[in-house]
């Protein structure tokens, strides 16, 4: 999934960046409005992560923004007020989630995996994906009882695939949702991690439709 992180603090967004980069996330990093504003304008992201305090405006501003557009992407705030009326208040606004500062980095993946799930309509996080079984919120695979090993970007193009499930997902969406802005991407980035994820979990576990993307049913 393609994250928007909106958080000025430069060793907090730094250590949030590096977080969600090791979830196998494309994360862009703003410290501004007006540069987080630039960068909706052009990407699908699939979560927000929102600082209310930014140097040139107020997070909840850009929140109550988005909500009147139309706008669905799921927002999580990130704020050192603790205040139970500044929570109530984002909320209210339209955030799905609240993350009081300092909080640990665990929880936060935790809490973007939680909010992605629901979004993607997945009430359960445990899934089965032909022999495989799939628990998207300890980020596990197994099959017969057997842990199966899957790197971060596996990981992600998995992910990706089971929030579409049953749909196809073109190449370019799955590499958005891999790679933030800048990244150099390999051509056939995509095809190495399907073609992974197909010795890791059957042959038949993603289905490719020519011209068009992939597919995962579970």
């Amino acid at each position: 999934m393609r994250i928007l992180l909106i958080e000025d603090d430069y060793v907090l967004g730094e250590a949030m960046r590096d977080q969600v980069s090791a979830d196998g996330h494309g994360v862009d990093w703003m410290q501004r409005l007006d540069d987080a504003r630039a960068a909706l304008a052009t990407v699908d992201y699939g979560l927000i992560l929102l600082d209310l305090n930014l140097p040139d405006g107020r997070g909840l501003d850009l929140l109550k923004e988005l909500r009147r557009q139309g706008n669905p992407v799921p927002v999580i705030i990130t704020t050192a007020q603790d205040q139970i009326a500044i929570r109530i208040d984002g909320l209210n606004a339209g955030a799905d989630d609240y993350l009081v500062k300092p909080f640990d980095l665990n929880e936060m993946s935790a809490r973007v995996s939680a909010v992605a799930r629901r979004y993607a309509g997945i009430a359960a996080p445990q899934l089965t994906v032909g022999a495989a079984s799939v628990n998207l919120a300890t980020k596990s695979v197994s099959i017969a009882g057997k842990p199966i090993s899957l790197t971060s970007r596996e990981w992600a193009v998995l992910e990706r695939l089971l929030s579409r499930r049953g749909a196809i997902v073109t190449k370019s969406e799955i590499e958005d949702s891999l790679y933030p802005f800048g990244a150099e991407v390999e051509g056939n980035a995509v095809e190495v991690y399907v073609s992974r994820l197909r010795k890791k979990l059957g042959p038949d576990v993603v289905t490719t439709v020519r011209g068009m993307g992939y597919r995962i049913e579970t």
